[in-house]
């Protein structure tokens, strides 16, 4: 691999079909597989989401050398279960979770680069850190599904399903270098995840390749754990579908980990329905960034740099500005090492005006432990000239909803109220979904969504005069602040993602004129003063009140079930005990009389 484009680089990877037929063994479960040629009428889609429509290749049943028949997991599940997925850019923050998860063991750097594939020229993604590093067992669980002894209060990951899904939701396939040191014991390993070697021939189980060596006086030496076939096999195959033809490249990859660390490549990387790569390398040689921006981008030109300035905008289609805010702790002697430059941390709090701290405190229930979370909220930069609110919520340091909006007003309906208030927690005390890119929708949630809800109507209420604005919206002064000059000098806090931005629709994230719509077209001004807006608002207000005051009512009501059904317990208890005296009693007076 090579950081640097070869002569005659290509833009899309060549996927021609190879005719050889040879027999491989997987080390670890002792299968004999026959692989199988693929008929000249196959094809592989090079889009992710249409990776997974192909049609399976009958197999021969594996031979099971004296072992018991098992389920089997076949390789259409690694591209189901990458579709969790929807954003590349969760599938990198993943990956870097991993190395964040390292600091414990005494990373400093996790590096993230484009670099080439010899083969075929094509890009491939690097992740690289110097952590601890893995051994055989290590390795191997990583490779594994579903295995995670990432339990602690400070580690992100959790499901030990994040490598699998990171990966193959970026390319078709992955290889992992790893060194570790425990005590005078020193090793390295390779393993391959490659969905095109198991599409290819034809598996109906997912085999993972793995090989290790200890290292002695500089030298390496295989470590076999059943023959020197099943390894020489593994290796064999490795090199085949890997991106290095040879022994010598491979150990060529250990070079610049040193003592311990690990190095992920992902290569055949994942094409968009145009035919082109997902993630864009060009357009910015310090960043990657989402090849599909172009196709929101429906902005008029007097828009366009300013909302591009944003960092809620940026975030979606840069991998700089998203990695930038993905930790909400800024980190002491650890960096993120983009295409040769670190990235500068930005703290969303410490960017907000007029900011206020709020403690909320959780009904966890009855046998939980009471936790007290506190929320920062204040008014972005550029308040009022943007139209922008909204949470970004942490868990564990992690970002999981950026700017995540819930006011169902906003600009479309004309409204201003609320407009400008940004704020930030960290949530530990609710699940984040298997992308890290929401939370599972409890009960805990929904009254975390509306608590917020009421923070920023609160806070609006209390400091929007702050801004040159009325409780009810409307401004203090007339036209005051109409409207801010295109070029921003800095760049601000702006609105959540919208999946399609349209030139006759308001425009979150940048600054509209009042009196002016987003085509620039004089329009009429709806009043917040009117008594159907106040009405509604009013409503809104009293329905939290209501649904807080019935989620209370809720907690009690099951707390009182749970103390009527130990009450209920123990008095059948004492029933029961009181029916075995009176039966001992009556035996003993039998017993008296005879």
């Amino acid at each position: 691999m090579s950081l640097k484009p070869p002569k005659n680089p290509c833009n899309v990877v060549d996927l021609s079909i190879s005719d050889d037929e040879g027999n491989n063994e997987d080390e670890r479960f002792h299968i004999q597989i026959q692989q199988q040629s693929m008929p000249s009428s196959w094809t592989e889609s090079r889009s992710f989401w249409r990776a997974g429509a192909y049609d399976p290749i009958s197999t021969p049943s594996p031979s099971f050398h004296e072992e018991l028949e098992r389920a089997r997991v076949h390789p259409k599940f690694l591209h189901t279960n990458a579709t969790s997925h929807k954003w590349a850019f969760g599938a990198i923050a993943e990956l870097l979770d991993n190395a964040v998860d390292e600091i414990c063991h005494g990373a400093t750097f996790v590096k993230v680069d484009r670099i080439y594939n010899t083969r075929d020229n094509s890009p491939a993604l690097l992740f690289q850190d110097n952590g601890g590093g893995m051994d055989p067992d290590c390795m191997r669980q990583c490779m594994s599904l579903g295995y995670s002894s990432k339990r602690t209060d400070t580690t992100i990951g959790q499901y030990g399903n994040g490598f699998k899904t990171s990966t193959m939701r970026l390319g078709a396939d992955a290889i992992v270098f790893s060194r570790k040191i425990c005590g005078s014991r020193a090793t390295q390993s390779i393993g391959l995840l490659s969905y095109t070697f198991l599409r290819r021939t034809g598996q109906d189980d997912i085999i993972v390749p793995l090989v290790d060596f200890e290292i002695n006086d500089n030298r390496a030496q295989p470590i076999i754990y059943s023959s020197q076939d099943d390894w020489s096999n593994n290796l064999k195959t490795i090199l085949e579908w890997s991106p290095f033809s040879s022994t010598e490249e491979l150990m060529l990859q250990f070079e610049d980990i040193r003592p311990h660390g690990t190095k992920v490549i992902v290569y055949n990387l994942w094409l968009n329905d145009d035919g082109d790569f997902e993630l864009d390398f060009d357009d910015d040689e310090e960043d990657i960034r989402l090849r599909d921006e172009n196709s929101y981008e429906r902005l008029s030109k007097s828009h366009t740099a300013m909302v591009k300035s944003h960092i809620s905008y940026c975030l979606r289609y840069s991998l700089r500005a998203y990695a930038s805010v993905l930790y909400l702790k800024k980190f002491a002697k650890f960096q993120i090492i983009l295409r040769g430059k670190p990235i500068q941390q930005l703290s969303i709090a410490e960017e907000l005006k007029f900011p206020k701290v709020i403690t909320y405190k959780p009904h966890l229930g009855m046998a939980s432990k009471e936790v007290l979370v506190e929320t920062t909220i204040g008014f972005v930069r550029e308040a009022p000239g943007i139209r922008v609110h909204g949470f970004n919520i942490y868990h564990k340091n992690r970002l999981i909803m950026p700017f995540f909006q819930l006011l169902t007003g906003g600009s479309g309906t004309g409204s201003v109220k609320g407009n400008g208030v940004v704020g930030v927690l960290e949530a530990n005390f609710i699940e984040p979904a298997h992308d890290k890119q929401d939370f599972e929708r409890t009960a805990l949630f929904i009254r975390l969504e509306m608590r917020l809800k009421q923070m920023i109507y609160d806070y609006w209420k209390s400091h929007c005069h702050l801004i040159g604005y009325l409780p009810g919206g409307s401004l203090i002064h007339g036209n005051f602040q109409q409207g801010l000059p295109v070029e921003q000098p800095d760049v601000g806090l702006a609105a959540n993602f919208q999946t399609v931005l349209s030139t006759d629709q308001p425009i979150i994230g940048i600054a509209v004129p009042r009196g002016i719509n987003s085509s620039g077209t004089p329009r009429e001004v709806a009043s917040m003063d009117d008594s159907g807006s106040e009405l509604v608002e009013k409503i809104c207000d009293e329905n939290i009140q209501l649904y807080l005051r019935c989620e209370e009512h809720r907690e009690k009501e099951a707390g009182l079930k749970q103390t009527i059904e130990k009450l209920e317990g123990e008095l059948k208890d004492a029933r029961r005990k009181c029916s075995q005296l009176a039966t001992n009693i009556e035996i003993q007076r039998r017993q008296i009389k005879q």
